[in-house]
Formats: C-alpha cells, sequence, structure tokens
C-alpha cells in the first residue's frame, strides 16, 4: 500500500472501506472498516507480507488466520474473510466495541464475584471450544480478552496458538511471564490445555482481586515466585472459590485441574447460563439458513436467492456472499443477546475414548479436516519413561510391550498399533483394574508410553432395594499403581 493509501481514511479493500487506526500491534496495524453494501462495521488488521518475513512469523500468522476461519463460537473473535494484496494481507474480524479486560480490571479494580463468574465461565466455555479443536492458545491474558458493547467476552489474538497433535508434545516458551505456567517458564514439555489452564488461573485471581497472583519487576524474581506456586489469598475471597483457584494453580500440571474439573466445580456451575451449559458434544444444526438475510444479500448484491444458498452450501468463506450474510446475521444479534447466542458452535464427531489418533501417521492438518472429524480431547495423563532406547522403532517397542502384559498375564484390546487397553482382575467377581497404554513421540526417534488409570464397572450384585441401580464407576488406584509397577518391572528384564 502507498503512503498516500495509509494515511487515507477513505482506502477501499475489497467490499470494505477503511476509516481510522484503532490499535497498532507488533506485526501492523489495525484499522476500522466498514462493509459497503451491509453497512456494517469491522475490524481490519493489516500485515505487511515484508515485514512478518523479515520477523519470520509467517508460520504464525498461517496458524491464526487457520484457526480464525474455522472457529465459530460466541466468545471468540470471528475473522469473516482474508483479502491479500502483493504488499499487504488484511484480515477482516468482528468489530469488538468495548475494549480490553485489562483496562475494564484497571478502571473498576477487582470485580464482584457474581460478575467475575460470568466473564470467567465465557472464558471457560472459549478455552474448552479451542482446545477440544486441538488448539492450545498460549497467550491468554486480559489484554488477549475483549469485551463487546453488552460486557461480554471475546478472545482473541491466536498469534501464538499451536496445534496438539497425538504424539507430540510442545515445547516453546512464549506469552507473557506474568500468566505463563511454570513448565513453559522452566523450558520443560508441555501437552498443552494445561498452560492454558493456568493463565485461566491467573485471569480469575485477577478479576476477583483486581492485581496479579505472581508480580516482580525482576523477570528472575518473578520466575522463583512462579515455580514456588505460592500466592496470597485475600480474606473477601470465598471459601468455594478459592478452592478452584488451588486447583487451576497447582505448580504440578498433573495435579492442576482439567476443565472438565472447572465445568463441574459449584461455584463455576452457580448461575451458568443455558447456552453455555449445553451437553459437550451436541451438534446443533448448522444447515438452518436466515431467508431474510439472505434476502437482504438478494437486493444488496443484485442476485437471485439460489446463488446465496448456493455461496453458504460451499462453505467459503472468501466468497463475498457469504460474508455479507454473515455480517448481516451478526449484526441483528447484536442487540438482542439470546439471538447472538442461538448459533453456538461446539466440536462435532468428538473423538471416542478408545480412538486416539495415530501418533506416527497423523499429519498437521486442522482438526476439522482430518478423515471423520475427530477431536482431541485434553486429559491430565501422568508419564514414565521406561528407558527405552531412542533408536528403537515404535513397531519393536510396542512389541515388547505386547510380550511383558502377556508374561503377567494381563487381558488387553488393541484400539489401534500404539493404543492398548490392558485389565487385571483383582478380587474374584467384584471387579477388574484397568489401564491404557498409549506411545507417544516426544521429538525425532524418543518416545514415551503413557500410564493411564481407566475406571472400571463394579460387578457387585447392586442393592435390591434401590430401584434401576447403575453399577458402580470407580478407579482403583492402588491396583493401577501396582499394574504399572509390574509392567515396567517385566519390560527392565
Amino acid at each position: 500500500m502507498s503512503e498516500r493509501a495509509k494515511n487515507s481514511p477513505y482506502v477501499k479493500i475489497g467490499h470494505y472501506t477503511l476509516g481510522h487506526t484503532i490499535g497498532t500491534g507488533t506485526f501492523g496495524k489495525v484499522k476500522i472498516g466498514k462493509h459497503q453494501l451491509t453497512g456494517s462495521k469491522v475490524a481490519i488488521k493489516i500485515l505487511n507480507r515484508q515485514r512478518i518475513k523479515n520477523l519470520d512469523v509467517v508460520d504464525k500468522i498461517k496458524r491464526e488466520i487457520q484457526n480464525l476461519k474455522l472457529f465459530r463460537h460466541p466468545h471468540i473473535i470471528k475473522m469473516y474473510q482474508v483479502i491479500s494484496t502483493p504488499t499487504d494481507i488484511f484480515m477482516v474480524m468482528e468489530y469488538i466495541s468495548g475494549g480490553e479486560l485489562f483496562d475494564y480490571i484497571v478502571k473498576r479494580g477487582r470485580l464482584k464475584e457474581s460478575e467475575a463468574r460470568r466473564l470467567f465461565q465465557q472464558i471457560i466455555s472459549a478455552v474448552d471450544y479451542c482446545h477440544r479443536h486441538r488448539v492450545v492458545h498460549r497467550d491468554l491474558k486480559p489484554e488477549n480478552v475483549l469485551l463487546d458493547k453488552n460486557n461480554n467476552v471475546k478472545i482473541a489474538d491466536f498469534g501464538l496458538c499451536n496445534f496438539m497433535m497425538d504424539g507430540e508434545f510442545l515445547r516453546t516458551s512464549c506469552g507473557s511471564p506474568n500468566y505463563a505456567a511454570p513448565e513453559v517458564i522452566s523450558g520443560k514439555l508441555y501437552a498443552g490445555p494445561e498452560v492454558d489452564i493456568w493463565s485461566c488461573g491467573i485471569i480469575l485471581y485477577a478479576l476477583l482481586c483486581g492485581r496479579l497472583p505472581f508480580d516482580d519487576e525482576h523477570v528472575s524474581l518473578l520466575f522463583k515466585k512462579i515455580n514456588a506456586g505460592v500466592f496470597s489469598i485475600p480474606d473477601h475471597l470465598a471459601k468455594p472459590v478459592v478452592s478452584l483457584l488451588v486447583h487451576m494453580l497447582q505448580v504440578n500440571p498433573i495435579r492442576r485441574a482439567t476443565v472438565d474439573d472447572i465445568k463441574s466445580h459449584d461455584w463455576f456451575k452457580k448461575d451458568l447460563p443455558a447456552y453455555l451449559n449445553s451437553p459437550p458434544h451436541e451438534t446443533l444444526d448448522a444447515s438452518i439458513v436466515d431467508l431474510d438475510a439472505v434476502d437482504d444479500v438478494c437486493r444488496k448484491f443484485g442476485v437471485q436467492d439460489k446463488e446465496v444458498h448456493s455461496a453458504l452450501l460451499s462453505d467459503n468463506v472468501q466468497e463475498p456472499l457469504v460474508t455479507a450474510y454473515h455480517l448481516i446475521v451478526d449484526n441483528k444479534r447484536i442487540d438482542n443477546e439470546t439471538e447472538k447466542f442461538k448459533e453456538f458452535y461446539v466440536a462435532s464427531s468428538p473423538m471416542a475414548h478408545s480412538g486416539c489418533l495415530d501418533p506416527m501417521t497423523a499429519g498437521h492438518l486442522h482438526p476439522e479436516k482430518l478423515a471423520g472429524g475427530r477431536f482431541w480431547e485434553a486429559q491430565r495423563r501422568a508419564k514414565w519413561h521406561l528407558g527405552i532406547r531412542s533408536h528403537s522403532r515404535p513397531e519393536e517397542i510396542m512389541k515388547e510391550v505386547y510380550r511383558a502384559i502377556k508374561a503377567l498375564d494381563f487381558e488387553w484390546k488393541v484400539v489401534n498399533d500404539y493404543n492398548v487397553r490392558v485389565r487385571r482382575k483383582t478380587l474374584p467377581k467384584l471387579h477388574y483394574t484397568c489401564m491404557e497404554l498409549q506411545l507417544y513421540r516426544v521429538d525425532g526417534n524418543n518416545y514415551l508410553l503413557d500410564f493411564k488409570s481407566l475406571p472400571y464397572a463394579s460387578e457387585q450384585v447392586p442393592d435390591p432395594n434401590v430401584l434401576n441401580e447403575a453399577p458402580l464407576t470407580l478407579h482403583n488406584h492402588m491396583g493401577f499403581l501396582e499394574m504399572c509397577t509390574s509392567l515396567i518391572t517385566q519390560l527392565a528384564r
């Protein structure tokens, strides 16, 4: 773009006119824009191609665009379109008028518990959506949480996000130090979701206290405080939310709360809106089309309704008719909260617990493009390195595993080439101890064998005084540890 074009408030890009600058970032500017045919306000992020190439952030920008193209959630900022020129990339985004959550906290100080809970519920819903789509944000902080004019959350800035692939761990130390988890600042491997949970815990503390739990002018001292995990608990905090904070800000990621732990916590569930309380894998009918919006697009573009329907069915977000349709639909919802959240898209076709992606063959496609639309569901896993040589082939590793479980007289069920479920009957006619073994690739030819305890259904006779009593689903932790010890010992031989 020429210097004159950059300074002009009436530059036209595609169907948009650009106005004044509303933000400046590391990689470019954000200007207010207006869709000429619908009159809808948008935010247009302008990235200079040469600058992002010089800063070596091309892959980061690609990841951000790829995710935002696919994400549709009421509390994640929406991207409508990407317009490319030889010199610049224009990301047409949802316009959020309420500013950053950071400024909101600075202006008001600590928030009332009810308001903090409402905002936190929206944040967790959005983070859960990301994780089920196998994306970890890695830079969650109040500056990256925007508020619309009704003070509803919109998570933004996915520049540091990454995909979570089975068999691969992340190692990049990124994000803001005050919000980064201990394992991130220490340069350790991490799966992904646990670091977002830590950041959400910091945000919740900031909402409730108006300050950060870990803070220091000197980075080295700040890191010591984070790694120690000791923070003050103000007297005004109620016991239920304190228990949640302590669970989320566990230094050990294995003991840290998961999204499911948070969602099942009594403090979180209080006054939870119905649209956020949907079943986690509910699939809503996305084929429902707003006919009034279609008619509006037809009038403004001078086309027939079948052309608009055809464009919507193509699912091409770059199609101008599709963009105009979504702008009109979103603007219709913006003044009506009930309507605004009707189309709450959540992950469809979730991965069954027995359907882990093959960690040796999974490609780096977005999960919605993977065969079967399978998604990874974040779970905490305890890791044991069994001393398997890094040059061993995964097939040879699994052969040794099968020899060991056969020698121990365990029963097993093969889920896929690198995932097996194992059980051992510990007490006659009562129950089995069950666990899952998953082989993961750390990097190169280094592998980890993961042990995970699985629940069992009790075979005890139900109480005849209780109608329709279901079998108990329990974990036998001691039996699980005994199985792990036996298997490790056998493999060591």
